[in-house]
């Protein structure tokens, strides 16, 4: 399937692979095995009161809703070779620990530049179109970046990157 060299999501060829492959599990598998649950339920009788039936319903929904954000990712994602997007720099699929200007020294929060699909063990995921992901990227340690937020404009200084 081709990719997208205009998309904002930057997924790594790892994740994008596996991404594919629970989007080909959805659709096969899982499809069968709602539609069963579906049918099961449907022969309990009344489909006003029946609660496995409408469980069953709520799931196929849900299920649906993730092929289609599956299918979305893997039409316009662009594929980044981890190794290649750091060298210091904040850039899609690294760690940035930040300190917020007026915080202490040692008050400091880590973040993952990059796709929630991405995420790495309970990193706050900080998208790379977000204003603070766009001012981050291509800064490095010791720099201090500006961004708007809602609230109005913050400083952050970057402590360290991790690629």
């Amino acid at each position: 399937m081709a990719v997208s060299a205009d998309s904002n999501e930057q997924l790594t060829r790892d994740t994008y692979e596996r991404l594919l492959a629970e989007l080909e599990d959805l659709t096969t598998r899982g499809r069968v095995e709602i539609a069963a649950a579906i049918e099961a339920a449907r022969a309990l009788g009344d489909l006003s009161e029946n609660g496995d039936y409408h469980a069953a319903k709520d799931a196929q929904g849900k299920m649906e809703a993730r092929i289609r954000t599956l299918q979305r990712l893997v039409k316009t994602a662009t594929i980044v070779d981890r190794n290649q997007t750091s060298g210091g720099v904040v850039a899609a699929g690294t760690a940035v620990t930040l300190r917020y200007a007026g915080d202490a020294e040692h008050e400091t929060a880590t973040y993952f530049v990059g796709s929630i699909e991405e995420r790495q063990g309970d990193l706050t995921v900080v998208s790379p179109g977000s204003p603070l992901g766009q001012a981050l990227l291509g800064h490095g340690a010791g720099e201090r970046v500006e961004y708007s937020a809602p609230g109005g404009a913050l400083e952050v200084y970057i402590v360290g990157v991790e690629g």
